[in-house]
């Protein structure tokens, strides 16, 4: 279909109510029940083919469970699980339920578990054996945290989640005073990265699920018949785009993989080899990785459709992926407050380096401050228009933060925070974040979060963490510190804060390069300018011709 007929034609309808569990999983399951959902390995060999009717089942064993213990409509639990099929179990019983999931990663620290319970109101968790510890050290600290379920091997002072799917009904226990969930009710609830706050609340409704059905049909190419698998942590919101709602809307099967070490390329197509996977959707580290090996060396027959997000990929990655495959990358764009609204579809025009074309029923656009729209080649801001009526999976609003609404929602529109041109074909081509966050290897850094840690440390008077372009990651974070007392800088002070940071935060945020300095450029009432130690950076990076 062509583009301009898609956007005249393609809708997303939503109904007054809606729930993902029983009116897309419980409906397959009648429908389609031996059909695969899921093909889950893991590191060690193991491996499951679950199919809807298994996911039914194992969805109402969870639900029936929440009730049990006296979890109901609204309330909210946060999932802190690697990539185990528990964990889309639980996912789906408390959708059923009506109860608010929190998908967390597993490599939060527990003082990052800690400020989402109690920002939260946390009211239950349920995690896995490694993870267990992370949350007894917190105990005492996260008081509306009233129920602690854990999968794996029993421990002290857990709720056994294997032995109570044991014991719990398959068949959904009907409660007299649940009514039905509507489209609009609360579903979901994600914690994202800022700039200079801790991270703020999105909430998705249920009609969120409906809509991802623009990034698993249009953007991902999927139907029945497709084996689908995109490379993510559940605590990511590429989970929600690539691994749930709308693979399953339109019948696919998911693939999952769970390996806890480093990523390995020959790993990870082996996998697509060995399983037949149709559709790949990775971020640009990951394709930055695979092409290092010889992808003539593996049969990548079924494959058919790849796609990228996270931020842009190099045209030189794609390059050699389409001659090493055969298979172009498409691009595409969104965030955890929305689901894909830009991107190139297949039978479009690729530009390398495009994040594509904005995407039905989404109506974006490039604009000034003032809100008019920005020309061609003119960078601006992002905007989704949300008045006169709300497109279905773009969010309300952060929970609990006027002041940081008042900034994204202005007029018409809903302002995503990036920076954008759109070029003379309506080709949308990303600038950067309006907010500093840094994306690295798929990951969203708030400076702050990464500053904070490093203060802690009694070294550190001021700091100062930017953004870098690396080849391999698309940034890398980098901090400016500002020593106090009798600290001298050093290589070993350095490698110390690094190894900090990993403690007080996650690995991931630590810094990979730390350079000390005795000033830090600010504003006039005393706020740190992040873009003056990015500039200088890049003209470093581009030398005395830059």
């Amino acid at each position: 279909m062509e583009y301009e007929q898609l956007r005249k034609e393609f809708t997303i309808e939503v109904p007054e109510f809606f729930n993902f569990g029983h009116d897309v999983i419980d409906r397959l399951a009648e429908t389609a029940r031996n059909r695969l959902a899921m093909i889950w390995v893991g590191e060690n060999g193991r491996s499951r083919s679950l199919t809807f009717r298994d996911m039914k089942i194992f969805s109402n064993q969870v639900a029936n469970i929440l009730s049990k213990h006296d979890l109901a409509p609204g309330d909210r639990v946060l999932l802190l699980m690697p990539r185990l099929p528990e964990w889309w179990f639980a996912v789906l019983g408390l959708i059923k339920r009506g109860i608010v999931f929190v998908p967390s990663a597993v490599s939060l620290t527990s003082k990052d578990l800690e400020y989402r319970c109690n920002k939260g109101e946390i009211k239950a968790i349920i995690t896995s054996s490694a993870n267990a510890s992370k949350v007894d050290a917190i105990r005492d600290a996260i008081p509306t945290v009233e129920k602690f379920f854990l999968v794996g091997e029993p421990q002290q002072g857990w709720l056994d989640f294997t032995a109570e799917m044991a014991g719990a009904s398959r068949d959904l226990v009907r409660l007299g005073d649940q009514s039905p969930t509507r489209a609009d009710d609360p579903m979901l609830i994600y914690f994202t990265s800022g700039t200079t706050a801790h991270p703020k609340i999105v909430m998705h409704r249920h009609s969120y699920a409906l809509a991802h059905r623009v990034t698993a049909q249009l953007w991902h190419d999927l139907g029945p018949g497709d084996i689908h698998w995109t490379i993510t942590d559940t605590g990511w919101a590429k989970t929600a785009w690539g691994a749930l709602f709308g693979q399953w809307l339109v019948g696919a099967t998911i693939f999952i993989y769970d390996y806890s070490g480093p990523f390995v390329a020959r790993d990870i197509l082996k996998l697509l080899e060995e399983h037949g996977v149709t559709t790949f959707c990775a971020p640009p580290t990951a394709y930055r990785m695979l092409i290092l090996e010889d992808l003539r060396h593996y049969d990548l027959a079924e494959l058919r459709h790849c796609v990228s997000a996270g931020e842009p990929l190099n045209p030189e990655v794609i390059d050699v992926w389409k001659r090493g495959t055969g298979l172009q990358i498409y691009e595409g764009y969104g965030q955890t407050e929305t689901v894909v609204i830009i991107a190139t579809l297949p039978g479009m025009q690729v530009k390398p380096g495009a994040m594509g074309r904005p995407l039905p029923p989404y109506e974006v656009e490039v604009l000034r401050h003032d809100l008019t729209l920005a020309g061609i080649g003119e960078e601006g801001d992002v905007g989704v228009k949300i008045k006169p009526v709300r497109p279905p999976g773009i969010f309300d609003g952060y929970v609990d933060a006027d002041e940081i609404n008042a900034e994204a929602f202005v007029g018409d529109w809903y302002l995503t925070g990036d920076r954008a041109y759109k070029d003379e074909d309506g080709y949308y081509w990303f600038v950067g974040r309006r907010d500093d966050v840094i994306k690295s290897s798929g990951y969203r850094i708030g400076p702050f979060e990464v500053e904070s840690a490093l203060l802690e440390h009694p070294a550190v008077v001021e700091a100062a963490v930017i953004g870098i372009p690396d080849e391999l990651r698309g940034q890398r974070v980098k901090a400016f510190v500002i020593l106090g007392g009798a600290h001298e800088p050093s290589d070993a002070l350095a490698r110390e804060l690094q190894e900090h940071v990993r403690k007080v935060t996650a690995p991931y945020k630590a810094p990979r390069e730390i350079e000390f300095v005795r000033e830090l450029p600010k504003t006039i009432s005393g706020k740190i300018r992040r873009v003056e130690l990015r500039d200088a950076e890049l003209r470093k990076l581009r030398g005395p011709q830059g």
